[in-house]
């Protein structure tokens, strides 16, 4: 990609083109740890991990990739002070741009992020915020493509709440040709203002039929029905959502299809545990994606 882009807070400026380049390098790594193992492409180099939300994948994976490529990291969780109105981002931005080669974040604005991004003169990375999970959706795009054999063409049925996962994952299948059903209970979809956004021929349908989703679906995908930040929703939305686990009845309208789950879980909500633990699930290969991707991106937006 030769730096065609500095950062990576959403996948709206990428091009399928794009898109390629970062699963080829995942794949390549993946299948050959040697290539950077001794390539070193971040030697020297220190990367800022600013989480204002726990993580588990999300911190493991970039740590151990920033090391891999022969970096160092420095985290700043909820505690450090660097975030929430102690000082103002674009101060934080402009400082930090100087002891640091590239920037992590975990936000719970999508602002924060996008300020950042604008102030710090080096690269950004999205590891989530409430509107957008870029890394997760090329990771799950490495997993399709290893998993059914291709992309476009692909019929990935996403079950639950419309959330930062759904809408990421709907750039990046939008993008690549692939098919996107998406059942959720009124009021808890993809906007139409969203939908707009991915262009006339974004694939993406909307229902609040589970099963109709899954019909003739490759992937059969979920996520928590409450996000971090919605705790107080907890309850009414355990009731809202009751009709939308993905579990072996659902799966089994789809007798070919895989199943994803970004993690963490909720088992017995969102998705059973027979289903989770079953021969079709591939969530842990997914949640292996996560660092093989990341190792990518940091190589090509920050490698020398």
């Amino acid at each position: 990609m030769a730096r065609k882009y500095r950062d990576f807070i959403s996948l709206d400026p990428f091009s399928l083109e794009d898109l390629m380049t970062f699963l080829e390098l995942a794949a390549s790594q993946k299948a050959d740890p040697g290539i950077y193992k001794y390539a070193r492409t971040l030697t020297g180099k220190v990367v800022g991990l600013f989480f204002e939300k726990p993580s588990m994948r999300t911190r493991l994976s970039f740590e151990v990739a920033v090391s891999q490529l022969g970096g160092q990291t420095i985290f700043m969780g909820p505690d450090s002070g660097v975030l929430g109105g102690r000082e103002a981002t674009r101060d934080v931005a402009r400082v930090c741009a100087r002891y640091l080669n590239g920037i992590v974040m975990r936000t719970k604005k999508h602002e924060t992020i996008a300020e950042m991004a604008r102030y710090a003169g080096v690269p950004v990375i999205n590891g989530l915020s409430d509107e957008h999970h870029p890394c997760q959706a090329l990771g799950d795009l490495l997993t399709i493509r290893e998993k059914v054999g291709r992309i476009a063409g692909v019929k990935v049925a996403y079950i639950g709440d419309a959330n930062n996962v759904c809408r990421s994952l709907a750039h990046a299948l939008s993008k690549c040709g692939a098919k996107f059903a998406v059942a959720s209970p009124e009021k808890y979809g993809l906007p139409e203002a969203f939908l707009k956004s991915l262009g006339a021929n974004h694939g993406v349908e909307q229902s609040a039929d589970p099963s109709k989703a899954v019909e003739g679906a490759d992937v059969i995908y979920t996520d928590v029905w409450t996000s971090m930040g919605q705790e107080q929703e907890t309850e009414e939305r355990k009731t809202i959502f009751s009709s939308f686990q993905v579990n072996q009845e659902l799966i089994d309208k789809a007798p070919k299809a895989i199943v994803m789950h970004c993690l963490p879980a909720h088992r017995g909500e969102e998705i059973s545990d027979q289903v989770l633990d079953g021969p079709r699930s591939v969530v842990y290969d997914q949640a292996e994606n996560r660092l093989h991707i990341q190792r990518a991106l940091l190589a090509i937006l920050l490698g020398s």
